[in-house]
């Protein structure tokens, strides 16, 4: 089996693998792709992800025959180019690139210029007959081979550069003369012996299989893993390698390089969207080393640029490229991110892909395109990143809030957010895991800090432009960014920055706006965004295509609201416990827990029955007939009792107890493991008392609702923690007790469901003995993958990082449910609940309710609903439709 495949002009394999991207990968698969439909790509050749895998496995040695099929596959494009790696007159330089089956910008390495040494640079100048670009080119092999390669801190070249610039009273790297590059590459080869104890190596063999290992090797470097583990790419997957021929973007001012889009990445507008430099290279553009220019007349234009665009500068290029937007996003039939480079005034495509886009975007660009009759719906609906609704589904800044504005820069990622300045990820991770609000400031981001915009509310950048690192990472991670805004200066050293002439130290608070490019000073209001023609109509496409219902959690009339707005379709999750946190309810609670005997415990029950009883007629009234699932109290103990003196002290007054009383049913009430100890359907059995007062409250409500409103009360009352059937029957039993007295009592009866929730091993073990009983089950995702796992969610974060690392688990699995462990549970136990009870209703209400991945298995077994929480319905119902999808 091949391990290398070529691609350039006059080529067309017959050899399927050479067009699927899990083998040469999304990179690989493109560029052969372009080459076959005749478009202006520079000759390569790809390197499997099979042997990236055998690489990493065989203790980093490549396989005894890529040897050979790499210089077989330079030979082609030696022939292909007419110049000879490693010739001393007119050298071939190479690029050294990855490309995973799925793209993952900036998070693996790249090599430019690769094949120079102190030889083939004189050759370079002499052939091309320009020697300063010959040694700027050697300049940039040399920096980017030794932080790729040889390991060394990237900074330390960068530092001698901007020294070497200062020296010479220059601002850009395009002002130094051969000369000077000349000077400074000797200075980088002394930082490379003093780092190694070696001399740069000469041997332009060697520096290729140095390279490829390189690239392989950054599959498993922190970043890349970080990235993996943040979007649920496998690691097993791997990446290819891509050798492509150099063509020179830095060759003066008839030579550029840029990067474009078919359409704006940000608001999905049918209007070409990219930046360009000139006499550039392609790390300058996506690093943000110099700020580019604009593409198109109309965006120069409207951002008051000085700088021509490429249109004006260059428009016999720019009319070509504009040709082949429209053929690549034609063939591949979505919004592509393009990379060219013009050498002396030929254009030439160096990748395609679809590009990464916003929320907003994603939505525009796929109605756009049914409209324009380019996809299908159902296309439509597929290529949709269901979690990229959420960026949707947030706040914006008040437009009526005062604001003093520090800055601006480039909107290149849209959104709001506020929080503390911090200059590092590291720190951000620190503070974020605190709860804080951070937004990162930096001169520009690099993969190296993708931990920290993971965390990050917000990210501002002080270089870079709209296809830069921080910009593309940031609209695809769906956070606020800012980029480019040259009046802001930083002082890493001193933590602290200089923007609008405000300092501004860490930890100060600022607020950026994506959307506009704007930063404040302080923390700025918000208000809810208005969704626009385009989500409504996605929606209602998903809504035609899926099978499952979508539901909330939810047990506040706010959150109610929202989730009606947002199409839930009923309540899968009302969690009583959670309404007794406020005021003077938790006092209540507490006195209720702490009763020596029931008649005390009726007295604290009788004083939450009407506050229950108003909650759940809001609920009932905000969901107008739709079905509401309400779980009877399931408090781990530990979360109500007191603990403080105070606490005691405030409990003491409010119930006539003394505080040394309630100390010490406090203390015989402690357990040592609460999450498993006292709570759920074990205190109904216990303390029956507690569920009579909860059902007569949602009957009493459900029958006053319904004679107010005309309208059916849907109530199904769900059951927590059942492990056999014998508890279940005995709750279910008080609860049709409550039911026929309240009935009796107000003259009217309403439909009600008693159910449960299977959250435990043994109920998924014995489900068809508990919906002998159970007329629904809904499956508590959150526990059952505690207690099937036997991992306790909240210490977990401690070691799981380093188990989806190490390929345990292949993602988190409290956020995507386990398939093979908790997953068999689940279908088990849906199989055996049919089995007993063809017409039970099943659904699921743990927070794997609104995971795209969690609800595809669902859909699968064949549930009945998914709950999620309100912002999450959104996303729930468009997963809900792919799955759908999927299986027809």
């Amino acid at each position: 089996m091949k391990t290398v495949y070529t691609f350039g002009p006059g080529i067309a394999h017959d050899d399927s693998r050479a067009r699927d991207k899990a083998v040469v990968g999304g990179k690989g698969a493109n560029l052969g792709e372009m080459a076959r439909i005749g478009l202006p790509v520079p000759p390569g050749f790809t390197i499997t992800t099979e042997e990236c895998l055998h690489f990493l496995r065989d203790r980093h040695s490549q396989s005894a025959r890529l040897d050979g099929e790499v210089r077989s596959a330079l030979t082609h494009i030696e022939r292909t180019v007419g110049k000879r790696f490693g010739d001393r007159h007119d050298p071939l330089l190479v690029s050294v690139r990855s490309g995973a089956r799925v793209s993952m910008p900036g998070m693996m390495d790249t090599i430019l210029n690769l094949g120079l040494n102190d030889q083939t640079v004189r050759g370079l100048a002499a052939s091309s007959g320009d020697e300063r670009f010959a040694w700027d080119s050697y300049r940039r092999f040399v920096q980017m081979y030794a932080s790729v390669v040889l390991g060394i801190d990237h900074a330390r070249f960068e530092d001698a550069l901007e020294k070497a610039k200062e020296d010479r009273g220059v601002s850009q790297d395009v002002d130094l003369s051969a000369t000077d590059l000349r000077d400074l590459i000797g200075e980088f080869f002394g930082i490379v012996e003093a780092e190694r104890g070696a001399p740069f190596p000469q041997d332009v063999d060697e520096q290729l299989a140095s390279a490829i290992a390189a690239v392989f090797e950054s599959w498993e470097s922190d970043r890349a893993k970080v990235y993996r583990r943040l979007n649920g790419i496998p690691g097993e997957w791997g990446t290819a390698v891509n050798v492509q021929a150099m063509v020179f973007g830095n060759l003066g001012e008839t030579s550029a390089t840029g990067v474009a889009f078919t359409r704006n990445p940000a608001t999905g507008d049918k209007a070409y969207y990219g930046e360009w430099l000139v006499n550039a290279q392609g790390e300058d553009v996506v690093a943000g080393i110099r700020t580019p220019q604009y593409l198109t007349l109309a965006a120069r234009t409207a951002a008051g640029a000085k700088l021509p665009s490429m249109e004006e500068a260059l428009p016999a290029v720019f009319t070509e490229l504009a040709r082949l937007f429209e053929l690549l996003e034609l063939h591949y039939q979505d919004m592509q991110d393009i990379e060219f480079t013009v050498e002396r005034g030929k254009l030439y495509i160096l990748q395609t892909r679809s590009g990464k886009r916003t929320a907003k975007a994603a939505l525009k660009i796929a109605v756009d395109m049914v409209e324009e009759g380019l996809i299908a719906e159902e296309a439509a609906i597929r290529r949709i990143d269901p979690a990229s609704l959420d960026q949707l589904l947030h706040p914006t800044l008040d437009p009526d809030a005062p604001r003093t504005l520090l800055g601006s820069g480039l909107p290149a990622s849209p959104g709001a957010a506020s929080g503390a300045v911090v200059f590092d990820a590291d720190t951000a991770a620190v503070r974020a895991e605190l709860g804080e609000n951070v937004i990162l400031v930096r001169q520009e981001t690099s993969p190296d800090d993708i931990h920290g915009m993971h965390v990050a509310r917000g990210i501002l950048t002080a270089k870079g432009g709209m296809t830069s690192h921080a910009a593309v990472v940031a609209r695809g991670m769906g956070r606020p960014c800012v980029s480019g805004a040259s009046s802001l200066s930083i002082d890493y050293q001193a933590r602290s920055a200089e923007i609008g002439g405000v300092h501004i130290a860490e930890g100060d608070l600022i607020t950026i706006d994506g959307s506009t490019g704007e930063i404040f000073q302080g923390a700025l209001p918000t208000v809810m965004p208005e969704l626009d023609r385009e989500f409504a109509t996605v929606m209602a496409w998903a809504d035609r295509h899926r099978r499952m219902n979508v539901r909330t959690n939810a047990e506040t009339p706010a959150d109610c609201e929202v989730a009606r707005q947002f199409g839930a379709e009923g309540i899968g999750l009302c969690r009583t416990e959670h309404m007794f946190f406020d005021g003077e309810r938790i006092n209540f609670m507490r006195q209720m827990i702490l009763a020596a005997n029931v008649a005390e415990r009726l007295v604290a029950l009788d004083r939450l029955l009407p506050e229950q009883r108003s909650d759940f007629a809001r609920i009932f009234e905000i969901m107008q007939g739709l079905p509401v699932t309400v779980r009877l109290l399931d408090p781990p103990l530990h979360e109500f009792l007191p603990h403080s003196e105070s606490e005691f002290t405030e409990l003491s007054a409010a119930v006539g107890i003394g505080v040394d009383q309630l100390r010490r049913r406090a203390e015989e009430l402690a357990e040592s493991n609460p999450m498993l100890g006292h709570r759920g359907c074990r205190l109904g059995v216990v303390y029956p008392e507690i569920y009579e007062m909860q059902a007569r409250a949602i009957f009493e409500a459900a029958c006053a609702v319904s004679r107010e409103t005309g309208q059916p009360v849907v109530p199904e009352i769900m059951i927590p923690l059942v492990g056999t059937a014998r508890e279940l029957d005995m709750l279910k039993r008080i609860v049709i007790g409550v039911s026929e007295a309240v009935f009796a009592e107000q003259g009217l009866t309403v439909e009600f469901t008693v159910g449960t929730m299977i959250e435990l091993p043994r109920a998924a073990l014995v489900a068809d003995e508990i919906a002998k009983v159970g007329e629904f089950f809904s499956f508590g995702t959150n526990d059952l993958t505690q207690t099937t796992l036997g991992i306790s969610r909240d210490d977990a974060g401690r070691f799981l990082g380093s188990y989806i690392d190490k390929g345990i688990f292949a993602t988190d699995p409290f956020v995507s449910i386990d398939v093979e462990g908790v997953g068999k549970l689940i279908a088990m136990a849906a199989r055996l609940g049919r089995e007993a009870r063809p017409d039970i209703k099943l659904g699921i209400c743990g927070e794997h309710g609104g995971d795209p991945a969690s609800i595809a298995f669902c859909d699968r077994v064949g549930l009945d609903y998914v709950s999620a929480s309100p912002f999450r319905v959104p996303i729930a119902r468009l997963a809900a439709a792919q799955s759908a999808l999927a299986a027809t």
